[in-house]
């Protein structure tokens, strides 16, 4: 910053009003010999001029009411030319309203003022862009040794002199640091309130907040990572960067800084992002496998240790509305990373399952419980979900089985009762169900599903698959014929002749509870126990009909 006062130190200049503003900063030099050149100046210029336009006393009392008045941080008036000294007019104006003006004797041209202006301005420039290029280089130091979020924020609150602030896109705060001084939740909660708001409004460009407790803070958008940014206003941010300092206002060096960090954050999380999905790429892989029963024993527990699960683990599934499966799979995976310290995050099929380190049973249930009631608040819609009981992690597959099976359960229970709806079911809401969901036999388990859906699989062929199909929707959807017919994407007279089709071949009514609990178990165990494949050469396709050779 170029003061005019060390601007005048070396110059052969008397100043001859206006001493009290000498500390003003200089921004630019401009001359101009118009009566009004505020229209081309933004303020913060020194402006010299001979006074070739101004004519009697008022007119140089005004000019100098109007150069004051626009911010100007002073003016040089050359002698000589159409004015041996400054006017009396136009000094007496100046002490009126604090204005520097200083006179420029006719020897000293006004390029010398300039040169000397320019001079400093530039190597004031080169220095904070020196300095700016080491804070840059410091944060991405940061970056490449993986210190995060966290690493970024205290760096910043260092380089600042304040505090330092990261929020997501939805105001929560995903590192934060303070300076000298402490900062209290109460602030951080303001300034996450006031995120929400214009972030509602759509907000996209940087803001200074409005608080007392952080006068001089400034937020900048951080924007994601490879979106280009398209008409309006650019690109909605994937974050904010807040920043302050703990006294006086930030520098030209500290915006700079700040916009700087707004792109190693935008790196950083795009580094968290890349991460976050390869992890869950994987989870997915080794859930789906876990599902579908490829995955068990030893191998199972040696693919589970990179997420943390070793002793004892257990098994959360969530059923979230299609609307906020996106926001739910996210908060889902930030409170698990959070609050227990390992495990894994993956959607299997319409749920959304996580797998967890645990200890006793009711300590695993605890912890289901704070993770599902912390993502409905986040999601903002009161979630449903189940959970299994502890287990050995190669035990998993069963864990994951039982969480749902209790989910459902509880649902099938509601029968619809949505009153009853956003608590954690368990095993125990399975009832005298939990000793057939619990038979360590696969062929005894098996034997109990055949003997109710295999009239459905082995009469009608291929069709069988259908009816299959359309007897597990209108179970998981209560017995309500049009959500299930538009989950099917039928007609609900071709859901009905299916399920009037199902209950002749197997000789039960879904109007029976006992019967309608007796198919989704059935249907549930066929998920649990290991899926038979037989040899290719055990399956003969002849037309239209598949003939199955189970041996």
């Amino acid at each position: 910053m170029l003061l005019l006062r060390e601007l005048l130190r070396e110059l052969d200049v008397k100043v001859v009003a206006g001493e009290t503003g000498l500390g003003r900063a200089v921004r630019w030099v401009h001359i101009s010999e118009l009566p009004d050149p505020t229209p081309w100046l933004s303020g913060g210029e020194l402006l010299l001029t001979t006074g070739l336009q101004l004519g009697d006393a008022d007119q140089q009392r005004e000019y100098v009411a109007r150069l004051s008045t626009h911010g100007l941080s002073g003016l040089g008036f050359g002698a000589g030319f159409s004015h041996e000294h400054v006017p009396p007019a136009l000094e007496e104006a100046a002490a009126e309203h604090g204005f520097p003006l200083f006179e420029v004797p006719y020897h000293l041209p006004f390029i010398a003022i300039t040169e000397k202006a320019f001079t400093q301005l530039v190597n004031e420039q080169y220095a904070v862009l020196q300095r700016a290029l080491s804070a840059h280089e410091r944060l991405e130091r940061i970056v490449l040794s993986e210190r995060g979020l966290d690493g970024v924020a205290s760096a910043l609150a260092a380089m600042v002199g304040g505090p330092a602030l990261i929020f997501d896109a939805r105001g929560h705060v995903l590192a934060r640091r303070a300076g000298r001084t402490a900062l209290a939740d109460g602030v951080t909660e303001a300034l996450a309130a006031e995120l929400r708001e214009r972030t509602r409004a759509g907000a996209r460009r940087g803001y200074a907040p409005s608080m007392e407790a952080l006068p001089r803070a400034l937020a900048l958008p951080v924007a994601r990572t490879g979106v280009r940014e398209g008409g309006g206003e650019g690109p909605v941010p994937e974050a904010w960067l807040i920043a302050a300092k703990d006294a006086g206002p930030l520098t030209e060096l500290d915006r700079l800084t700040l916009h700087q960090a707004v792109t190693i954050v935008a790196l950083e999380l795009l580094r968290r992002r890349v991460a976050d999905d390869t992890e869950r790429r994987l989870a997915g892989d080794v859930l789906t496998a876990l599902v579908a029963g490829e995955l068990g024993g030893h191998d199972l527990a040696r693919r589970l240790e990179p997420f943390g699960l070793h002793e004892r683990a257990g098994a959360l599934v969530i059923d979230p509305p299609r609307s906020v499966r996106s926001t739910v799979e996210d908060a889902l995976a930030r409170a698990v990373r959070e609050e227990a310290g390992g495990g894994l995050v993956a959607p299997a099929g319409r749920f959304l399952c996580a797998l967890l380190p645990a200890g006793a049973d009711d300590e695993l249930f605890d912890l289901a419980e704070r993770l599902r009631a912390r993502v409905s608040r986040e999601a903002g819609v009161e979630l449903s979900a189940g959970a299994g009981r502890s287990v050995a992690p190669s035990e998993l597959r069963r864990g994951f089985h039982e969480a749902r099976c209790a989910l459902e359960a509880r649902e099938l229970a509601l029968n619809g009762d949505v009153d009853g709806r956003g608590a954690l079911a368990t095993y125990r809401d399975l009832g005298s169900f939990q000793l057939l969901l619990s038979l360590q036999d696969d062929d005894a388990l098996r034997l109990f599903c055949d003997s109710i859906l295999a009239p459905i699989e082995d009469s009608e062929g291929t069709y069988g698959g259908e009816l299959m199909r359309s007897l597990e929707a209108f179970i998981e959807c209560n017995g309500q014929w049009e959500r299930a017919a538009r989950a099917l994407y039928c007609h609900r007279h071709t859901l009905r002749y299916r399920i009037r089709r199902v209950e002749e071949l197997t000789g039960r009514s879904l109007d029976s509870a006992r019967d309608r609990i007796d198919f989704w178990l059935a249907l549930r165990g066929r998920e649990i126990v290991k899926p038979f494949r037989p040899p290719s050469s055990q399956v003969r396709t002849s037309g239209d009909v598949t003939e199955r050779n189970f041996q």
